[in-house]
């Protein structure tokens, strides 16, 4: 027995090392490529660093419908893993550990998904695969070792020559036609972690029947090493570059409903990237569209530090601070800002107070779904006879507000679970309905009027969708959410504002007063590392075991348990079981709780409301301050559960 067997077999003993981690060691040790592995593992043994093993090794990073996501940065980097040091600071080699984003969880991935992809594709050709990356630390190092992995394994890859965003890579597989496609990216999360998400050829992210086959293919792949294929068979890598994004660009100018409103002068927006991807199309696209536009230099810099922020993500006022500065100082009226990969949208926009308001995913959300529904009556997209055809696609999370509005003009609403991929998957079906006589050889090739008028003789066309967590998407050309076309589509919302004399959060006013004042919190509950991931699911199963019969005085009226309960959408389709319960209470209130998929924590979603009519400021305090009650008492119940 080695000296590292014997210290780690000791831990055990003593009860300082998991079971679990000790058996991944050794499977690690078996599989990875490179020495830094047992270096960092012996390094930390040695300092007795038996939390930091375990929170790296108690399960394997295991492959779901989400891809893979993880630290890439241990919370103690090891001097083998600093070795020489890389860009921006970060270690030269990433973490290591059987539960974090690295060579060993990376290879394991695209080789599943590869292997998948040949058996459904057949041998008549090699498979195509994309791949593209935000700018977190290993990005770019992951996607060159997947796109040169896949065509050593037989596959014809297209790499993106920097950082592009998830959208636009979900658009290129579907234009290219590709088999599949990946991005290395952990969204907004924090700096220290990063992720694969896989998606297939209709360019969303994948479901079932092909999750289920991927997800088998990569979890049993047990090492990093493999052969590559004879140099003959092996496949080729293309690099993407302007013109890939020209004709991404030229395709969201479809997105604008009525681009005259654009005409009547420059609106002035501040833009920031968060030192991500979203600088690449966003800022070019809203000049080309006659906004006049500044972005906030020190952030223009992609940087997977996010040296700026304390987070990179759009939905905290804190990460849009240096745009609203910029702002105040140039007089601008809107900020927007995108997370690093480009497919979430936050907004600061400036009232006719000239003050400036951080708006909620769900506000921003519901600005764009009234405006899209009253425009599309207004240019005639939609009709007493056509309205029905319509459809607006939700989360469950997300605010009923965008329920109220389409209702209101006639248009069907479809709540899904949380993920856009399971919005993606309405646009596959609506899609699909259409007749393949009516759709000519390939319905990628048509224009969006045209694909249009099919939906709403043969299907259902798809006018918005969105969801509570700053993700937004208007067309069907891409299949995930799309901060770049979010973009584009708020700020029609914002010249149609300025065309009326309003601006946009006095605007959200008037949508209150003519639906009610709704208001939604996102709360959580943060559990890192092995103890939080077992506190959490003990948690969560307590919710589902013992729920609630009673929540700050009011009655609990109903409870949708989605783990357990068979439920069906609107549309008659059965949903996937999911780990989220849904309390509504007597008095209107409700509140939904879930583990996240992406973050160590549990997430809870609290929902208020008021009926229109009556003052609306004393409607926002009254529902304010029962949405704040009812967090306290929620907050005092899970204590209560986990004590």
């Amino acid at each position: 027995m080695s000296d590292l067997a014997a210290t780690l077999d000791q831990a055990v003993s003593a009860g300082n090392l998991l079971d679990s981690s000790r058996k991944n060691i050794d499977l690690l040790l078996a599989g990875a490529a490179s020495p830094v592995a047992e270096a960092a593992v012996t390094e930390l043994a040695q300092a007795g660093a038996w939390q930091e093993l375990n929170d790296r090794f108690f399960k394997t990073l295991a492959f779901g419908t989400g891809g893979l996501r993880g630290r890439t940065i241990g919370k103690k980097v090891t001097a083998a893993e600093l070795g020489a040091g890389g860009p921006n600071e970060r270690p030269e080699h990433p973490c290591v550990g059987t539960a974090s984003m690295n060579f060993f969880n990376v290879s394991r991935a695209v080789r599943g998904l590869i292997a998948y992809v040949k058996v459904h594709v057949g041998d008549e050709r090699k498979p195509k695969l994309v791949f593209a990356h935000d700018s977190r630390h290993f990005s770019r190092d992951f996607a060159e070792f997947c796109a040169k992995t896949a065509a050593e394994l037989g596959c014809d890859a297209w790499l993106f020559e920097d950082a592009r965003s998830t959208p636009q890579l979900s658009f290129t597989i579907r234009e290219l036609r590709a088999d599949a496609g990946v991005v290395l990216t952990a969204s907004h999360n924090p700096s220290h972690d990063n992720g694969f998400k896989a998606y297939f050829s209709d360019g969303a992210q994948i479901v079932e029947p092909h999750a289920t086959g991927i997800i088998q293919q990569v979890n049993s792949i047990q090492s990093e090493k493999f052969e590559p294929l004879p140099e003959a068979e092996q496949g080729t890598v293309t690099i993407l570059g302007a013109e890939a994004d020209r004709r991404y660009m030229d395709r969201l100018r479809s997105l604008l409903m009525q681009p005259s409103l654009l005409e009547g002068g420059s609106t002035k927006v501040v833009f920031t990237s968060i030192h991500g991807t979203g600088g690449q199309i966003t800022a070019p696209m809203l000049r080309e569209l006659g906004f006049e536009v500044l972005t906030v230099p020190e952030q223009d810099v992609r940087d997977g530090r996010f040296p700026t922020v304390k987070s990179p993500n759009p939905e905290n006022a804190e990460a849009l601070e240096m745009g609203v500065a910029l702002a105040e100082k140039e007089s601008a009226e809107i900020v927007i800002g995108t997370d690093p990969d480009s497919d979430r949208m936050g907004v600061v926009a400036r009232d006719g107070a000239g003050k400036m308001q951080l708006l909620t995913g769900n506000q921003i959300g519901s600005l764009m779904a009234w405006y899209r529904c009253k425009a599309a009556f207004d240019i005639g997209w939609l009709n007493d006879t056509t309205r029905a055809r319509a459809v607006l696609v939700k989360t469950f999370v997300t605010t009923e507000l965008q329920s109220a509005i389409a209702d209101k003009f006639g248009i069907g609403v479809v709540n899904t679970l949380t993920g856009f991929k399971y919005i993606a998957e309405k646009l596959g079906k609506y899609e699909n309905a259409i007749p393949a006589d009516k759709k000519g050889a390939d319905y990628r090739d048509l224009d969006e009027d045209t694909t249009r008028q099919l939906r709403l003789e043969y299907s259902r066309f798809f006018l918005f969708g969105g969801e509570e967590s700053y993700g937004y998407l208007g067309c069907d050309f891409v299949r995930d959410k799309d901060a770049n076309g979010a973009a584009v589509m708020f700020a029609e919302v914002a010249a149609y504002a300025k065309s009326v004399g309003t601006t946009l959060p006095d605007l959200l006013d008037d949508i209150y007063r003519e639906f009610g004042y709704f208001l939604e919190q996102g709360k959580a509950m943060v559990m890192e590392g092995a103890d939080g991931a077992a506190k959490i699911q003990a948690l969560a199963k307590s919710y589902s075991e013992n729920p609630p019969t009673e929540i700050d005085g009011a009655k609990v009226e109903k409870v949708r348990d989605f783990k357990t309960d068979t439920i069906f959408d609107e549309e008659g389709d059965e949903l996937p079981k999911e780990g989220m319960l849904f309390v509504d209470l007597e008095d209107g209130r409700s509140f939904a709780v879930r583990p996240s998929g992406t973050e160590p924590k549990i997430k809870f979603y609290l929902f208020g409301r008021s009926a229109p009519g009556g003052d609306l400021a004393t409607s926002k305090a009254a529902v304010t301050e029962g949405l704040a009650k009812l967090w306290s008492a929620i907050e005092a119940d899970a204590q209560s559960r986990m004590a």
